[in-house]
């Protein structure tokens, strides 16, 4: 098939010549998945140079959560730019401070908190490793196996979710021991409850074995794990990392950097699972497409902090709180409801098209937070990435955009205003590309 808004074979001339410019000059580490060539966005939709149309259920790696160029949203910031673009976080302005009230009284831990600002995911999971290993005195951490919590040498430390993140960049940050996510559909070990096996090796073997419980200064998890697979954990997991680290003093930090601000139908993922964190690490949605990100802590732990502990030249930036305010105010009102909804006519459809697609393995996700992992044989279960990457590619050339994650897995993750509509053009061009790909 090829869509209507396709106007030209892509990439048409005026994307290849900028291709070909970028080329010269541009890092070629960008882990880039086809020839895309943004122009301009307008919601759900969004334009390549060469004047052909796309639905984007990319949606910047889930950051564009209000949409593309939403009015509030561009407004908030055209408000905020008449003002002043920069002070740095050495002083005070209104945005920032109304922004930190804000995320206060969305409540996420149950108690008061206090945020620190920065511009990404992988910097608010640096501060809140960092404010861990402050006010414990500890320096050793857990992580997950299929995490990804970012790119720089802290959190790099913790990403696991393909090893080509981490070659060539050893030794990272010391002390960190992986444990497997539980994964229901490919487990690990024995027993129905992969989340019960996974804290019962956590407590039974890890700490007995080889990892002192009492040096451990936190575990950093995603409540959802995003570029291990769009994996959602077995109901009583996070709770029980809750309780596994209370009894041992060690902090639980919560990465909602791709599943928060709304994404799953709920502000946070964790919720669906009755689970609050000490600290939690915000980003991508918060600014509809701005650099934000924030260390969200309990205020009796960030308190602690003293001064010059930790800082940042651009946290705080007034543009960045603008379009987060409007953000916040959108989802809360509207788009977490919408992405709830709409979410649960998503994944029907993605089901419906499992009975027709053999290659369909495993449906999953929450909200708007959703995962197709296809198979070559549903009986062994292998994973089919040739046909996932292929898959991905036919949508693009059929004017969807999508990426995958996992081993095999495709992710849908549309801003929070999409329509039943947009998902039934999707979907459509979802079921065109798979036979194009099972095809070839």
């Amino acid at each position: 098939m090829q869509s209507a808004h396709i106007k030209t074979p892509l990439p048409g001339p005026q994307a290849q010549a900028l291709i070909q410019r970028d080329a010269l000059v541009t890092s070629p580490s960008y882990p880039r998945d086809y020839p895309f060539a943004m122009s301009h966005g307008k919601g759900v939709e969004v334009w390549d140079v060469d004047g052909n149309r796309f639905l984007d259920f990319a949606a910047g790696i889930a950051v564009c959560s209000t949409g593309h160029s939403h009015p509030a949203v561009v407004q908030a910031i055209k408000d905020a730019a008449d003002q002043f673009l920069h002070i740095s976080s050495d002083y005070w302005h209104e945005r920032q401070t109304a922004l930190a009230e804000k995320i206060d009284a969305v409540n996420p831990m149950g108690e008061p908190v206090m945020s620190f600002f920065c511009q990404s995911g992988t910097e608010a999971v640096e501060g809140a490793l960092k404010l861990a290993r402050y006010v414990t005195g500890r320096s050793r951490f857990i992580g997950f196996l299929g995490g990804f919590h970012g790119r720089t040498m802290g959190s790099l430390a913790f990403t696991s979710s393909k090893y080509t993140q981490q070659k060539g960049f050893f030794p990272t940050m010391p002390g960190v021991t992986h444990v497997p996510y539980p994964n229901a559909y490919r487990p690990l070990f024995a027993g129905e409850d992969q989340g019960a096996a996974v804290l019962s090796y956590i407590e039974n073997v890890l700490f007995r074995s080889n990892v002192p419980a009492q040096e451990v200064a936190a575990i950093l998890v995603e409540p959802i794990q995003g570029e291990g697979g769009y994996l959602v954990p077995p109901d009583g997991f996070l709770q029980g990392l809750r309780q596994l680290c209370d009894r041992h003093g060690i902090l639980l930090i919560f990465d909602e950097v791709q599943s928060g601000i709304g994404r799953t139908g709920k502000m946070f993922a964790s919720e669906h699972f009755d689970a609050k964190p000490d600290i939690m690490a915000l980003a991508k949605g918060l600014g509809s497409g701005l650099p934000i990100g924030m260390v969200v802590a309990k205020r009796t732990l960030m308190e602690k902090w003293q001064r010059g502990a930790h800082g940042n030249t651009y946290g705080g930036n007034p543009l960045c709180c603008a379009a987060a305010l409007a953000t916040l105010d959108l989802v809360e009102k509207e788009y977490m409801a919408n992405a709830a909804e709409v979410g649960t006519y998503f994944i029907n459809q993605l089901r419906d098209l499992q009975g027709r697609f053999a290659c369909i393995g495993h449906v999953r996700g929450k909200g708007l937070m959703l995962g197709m992992e296809l198979v070559e044989d549903r009986s062994t279960k292998a994973p089919a990435a040739k046909l996932c990457e292929s898959i991905v590619t036919r949508a693009f050339h059929n004017g969807l955009l999508l990426l995958s994650c996992g081993q095999s897995t495709i992710r849908f993750m549309p801003p929070l205003l999409v329509s039943k509509a947009n998902v039934d053009e999707a979907m459509t061009i979802l079921a065109a590309s798979i036979e194009e790909a099972q095809d070839r």
